[in-house]
């Protein structure tokens, strides 16, 4: 049988909350969150299908992670190396790089829907 903790599973909560307002505090994550309202509002213009509002909602989520992970580094970094240092803008700059390639995945799905639900592509 599984004994489950619930005072960890409270704590833990609370540290995603805590985190989620440290992460709402960066502009990017505001950004993205704007991008998500837009995403979604673009696929109700266009009569998206069900299934393409939850690959939506979930890359967006990996997003925010991925963003959340990147925030973590670069507070880590600037304890660590608060001097200018290629390790720190090495560093950095792939947290950046990782966030790139989430957004652009966000963007190559939401551009594929938006082609199909426009009749130029069909699948």
């Amino acid at each position: 049988m599984v004994n489950i903790d619930f005072k960890h599973v409270f704590e833990a909560t609370r540290y995603s909350a805590a985190g989620i307002k440290v992460l709402i505090r960066e502009q990017a994550a505001r950004l993205e969150l704007v991008l998500f309202a837009g995403s979604i509002i673009l696929l109700i213009l266009f009569g998206a299908r069900f299934s393409d509002y939850l690959v939506v909602i979930l890359l967006f989520c990996v997003l925010l992670s991925v963003e959340a992970l990147n925030t973590a580094i670069e507070n880590i970094v600037d304890h660590l190396s608060p001097e200018k240092s290629d390790f720190a803008r090495d560093t950095k700059d792939l947290g950046s790089a990782a966030v790139f390639f989430m957004l652009s995945a966000d963007g190559i799905f939401l551009t594929a829907v938006l082609l199909r639900t426009l009749g130029f592509v069909n699948w």
